[in-house]
């Protein structure tokens, strides 16, 4: 990676879009970092507040990335504050609408949509309007997930989200490339986040390893590696791409019963909602049989 580029993150304030802002800033990229849950801001800024480089080079927003006047605020701030962006983030995410699908109800389906879908393409709506002004490129990621590849992998909102990440990604990339502007999907497979493991990091550790090829659990840095690259010079040819980041998983075909074994499959647990992830904002389960 280059020393002198300026990134906007979306839901930085933990796991995969955290480790790709410490990674930016290790790096000595200019980073604003953008969280709907100012509590985990906080917590960024103190952690890098000893260090005068990367705390001169970090900008912290409270932003909800289904409000699109937000994600245009956060990508002015890193204009102005830093000059030409050089890569957009577009990580923030919730675990959204779960339960049986003739039971979801369409606030929580359409509550999925408008932070994973409609998020994205707000951020890349804007990103890709300021690195045209600025006229010197720039890489746009999206963060997808294996779930947006295959079923069973995530519940039915969740999943059907992500495939369109996916494909607005693949669809932004042709458009785009006239303008040295790269855009790129990561799909992560089970990654140890808050998101996941719900604070039982060892038995969700311990219940992978019986169904994902590579002896070692996903961490939020192995997917910020991959961002890493798709955000520097090495990766100026690639654009339109799905990069799988899941030790294997999805080539050992996981099946239907993955979720289950894994605990994260709500509906076979008679249970119907929506969870609002690490976003500060409770999640509501509507129904619970069992």
């Amino acid at each position: 990676m280059t020393n002198h580029e300026v990134a906007v993150v979306t839901g930085a304030g933990s796991g995969i879009g955290l480790a790709t802002a410490q990674r930016f800033l290790a790096c000595g990229w200019s980073v604003v970092a953008a969280d709907l849950n100012a509590q985990a801001l906080r917590a960024l800024e103190d952690g890098h507040a000893a260090d005068s480089q990367s705390a001169d080079s970090l900008r912290t927003v409270v932003v909800d990335v289904a409000d699109e006047q937000a994600v245009r605020s956060a990508v002015a701030i890193a204009v102005t504050e830093f000059g030409a962006l050089g890569a957009m983030v577009n990580n923030a995410g919730v675990g959204g609408a779960f339960g049986p699908i003739t039971e979801i109800e369409a606030e929580d389906w359409e509550y999925t949509f408008r932070v994973l879908s409609t998020g994205v393409f707000f951020g890349v709506k804007h990103a890709a309007a300021a690195m045209v002004e600025s006229r010197q490129g720039g890489s746009i990621i999206n963060i997808a997930s294996t779930a947006g590849l295959a079923g069973g992998i995530s519940p039915q909102a969740y999943s059907s989200a992500k495939a369109a990440v996916i494909s607005l990604s693949r669809t932004a990339a042709v458009e785009l490339a006239a303008h040295r502007i790269r855009v790129n999907a990561v799909c992560p497979g089970v990654i140890g986040t808050p998101l996941v493991h719900r604070g039982h990091l060892d038995s969700f550790e311990e219940k992978l390893a019986s169904v994902q090829p590579w002896p070692e659990s996903g961490r939020p840095e192995d997917v910020a590696g991959a961002i890493a690259f798709l955000a520097s010079d090495d990766s100026r040819f690639i654009t339109g791409q799905s990069i799988v980041v899941d030790g294997g998983l999805l080539a050992s075909g996981p099946g239907q019963a993955f979720m289950q074994m894994l605990g994260l499959d709500a509906g076979a647990a008679g249970m119907v909602g929506v969870n609002r992830g690490s976003t500060g904002q409770g999640s509501v389960v509507r129904r619970k049989d069992r």
